[in-house]
């Protein structure tokens, strides 16, 4: 009888052990915490002397065979009667011999361009192959005489560079770059004055790729082949109306390049370098 009551005793014991195991919570291990990067800024250049915007032309000569083409989607703020009769401002063929090619480029936008294309403009801003920059909102020139343009006051400049971005920003361009590009590429001390509280980077070039109204698309892609170097900005144009040689003149230009060891970038990355 005592040797049960013992065996009873010793199972109870067992048993309330085993529930007391089973009610203890276990420790939970805290989850692997998520490490989010922020997106890094677009690299700019420190202002010039004076505090004025800084203005680049070119890449690095030793640092690599890099090259990058730039395309200026231009339309003035008074073209829309002519967009409207059919002339054509853009160049989807470009754009798509572009992507089929596999070159990232960086397009200077006017803000009226993409209120003329927003969906164009969108795809642009949302593909990684491109960085859409800044070419003022009204393609009017930001000094005097200035290939005929009309010109912006001094004090509209900043104004007219900011209308632009809030047009990308309309139009779905998620991260237009700080780089700024002189309609005409015209610009003088004052020019670069007004645009300093913006805070961009002129964008100038060192190969004139001639593609403006032309029609042989052989001499542009000569003038593009013999002007390039390692670091090269090459200015070219994204529009059918005014240029409609350059989508014949990239697919030339590009296997040439490739050949001769270029590679292709866009304008942050040789800034950056």
């Amino acid at each position: 009888m005592i040797i049960l009551v013992r065996r009873i005793t010793a199972a109870c014991a067992l048993s309330a052990a085993l529930t007391a195991c089973a009610a203890t919570p276990q420790p939970v291990r805290p989850a692997p915490s998520a490490t989010t990067t922020a997106p890094s800024a677009p690299p700019t250049l420190a202002p010039g002397p004076g505090g004025l915007t800084p203005v680049f032309k070119n890449g690095s000569r030793t640092h690599g065979r890099t090259v990058a083409l730039t395309f200026d989607a231009d339309m003035t703020a008074d073209q829309g009667a002519r967009a409207a009769a059919g002339e054509h401002f853009d160049n989807p063929g470009l754009i798509a011999a572009l992507r089929a090619l596999k070159v990232p480029a960086t397009v200077f936008m006017t803000g009226r361009w993409a209120e003329q294309y927003p969906q164009q403009a969108r795809s642009l801003g949302r593909d990684p192959l491109f960085e859409v920059a800044n070419h003022s909102y009204s393609h009017y020139a930001f000094t005097g005489d200035c290939y005929g343009l009309p010109t912006v006051p001094g004090d509209r400049m900043r104004a007219d560079v900011e209308r632009a971005y809030a047009a990308f920003r309309r139009a779905g361009v998620p991260d237009a770059r700080p780089y700024f590009r002189f309609p005409g590429g015209c610009y003088d001390r004052r020019a670069l004055k007004a645009l300093t509280p913006v805070g961009v980077t002129a964008v100038q070039w060192d190969v004139v790729s001639g593609d403006a109204f032309a029609t042989d698309a052989e001499a542009v892609t000569r003038q593009v082949l013999e002007g390039v170097r390692p670091g090269s900005v090459v200015v070219m144009h994204c529009t059918r109306s005014a240029a409609p040689t350059t989508e014949r003149v990239v697919r030339a230009v590009v296997p040439e390049l490739r050949e001769r060891g270029f590679r292709f970038v866009k304008v942050s990355e040789l800034i950056g370098s």
